[in-house]
């Protein structure tokens, strides 16, 4: 099972995520691209970080919403949204590549992410700003969701995820979070939802139904209040159950 966070969140002297204690726990690294969070300086910093400890790097594309941190959903014209997609994963590239590795896969944020969940035109577009960048990415996301399928239809790598620190409904999707309760604040619910997660493929949702999951990598949010903790007690947790926490082929 990979084990992916968002990283790179600051901007300029603010830092949101503790970029050095989550690259010890994480093995794929979702680094923020400039539209919602990070700047050059912070771009170039978590890659080298990532690429010295082994961890895979991610372009981690939104809305351009620095005021909003990617929250807020924006109809972006199709052919806008493809070029600033592929205008951050560029971005992004040129300081992955420079620290070795090389940029592995996309995954939306924020409002982006849940938006190409059911929307074909922005998943499409979005798929297109891959496609625009060069290279078979891989691309990270929601099972059954519109962004997936535009990607197998474009013929690049996917890859199911799920959150073991936000609710879901009955449907498989993420409880948005203007509701309460969208996001697991007790770190213990936290890791035992991780571990049902890779080990019974399933999660309860809200309504305390059980939801089949299908996922080769688990998200902890960055920005949540003691992520890094919470993530070092995942990857434990996960190999004391027998799980092999590594980057997804």
């Amino acid at each position: 099972m990979d084990l992916n966070a968002d990283l790179g969140e600051g901007f300029g002297r603010w830092q949101l995520t503790d970029d050095d204690a989550l690259l010890s726990s994480v093995t794929s690294a979702n680094v923020a691209c400039g539209f919602h969070a990070g700047d050059p300086s912070v771009m170039r910093r978590v890659c080298e970080a990532a690429a010295a400890r082994g961890v895979r790097i991610g372009a981690h594309v939104s809305y351009r919403d620095l005021a909003g941190f990617g929250r807020r959903s924006m109809d972006v014209p199709p052919d806008e949204l493809a070029a600033e997609t592929a205008f951050q994963i560029g971005a992004l590239r040129v300081f992955a590549e420079a620290a070795g590795p090389g940029v592995s896969y996309v995954k939306p944020h924020g409002a982006l992410y849940n938006r190409t969940v059911h929307d074909e035109e922005q998943a499409t577009a979005v798929v297109e700003g891959i496609r625009l960048a060069g290279g078979g990415l891989a691309v990270l996301g929601l099972p059954g969701s519109r962004l997936l399928a535009a990607a197998r239809a474009a013929g690049l790598p996917v890859v199911d995820e799920a959150f073991a620190d936000r609710a879901y409904t009955p449907h498989g999707t993420l409880v948005p979070r203007r509701e309460p309760g969208a996001v697991i604040e007790d770190a213990a619910a936290v890791v035992r939802r991780a571990v049902g997660m890779a080990v019974d493929r399933t999660v309860t949702a809200r309504d305390g139904s059980r939801v089949p999951v299908a996922a080769r990598s688990l998200c902890v949010h960055g920005d949540t209040p003691g992520a890094a903790g919470v993530a070092r007690r995942i990857r434990v947790a996960l190999e004391e159950a027998g799980v092999r926490v590594r980057a997804f082929a």
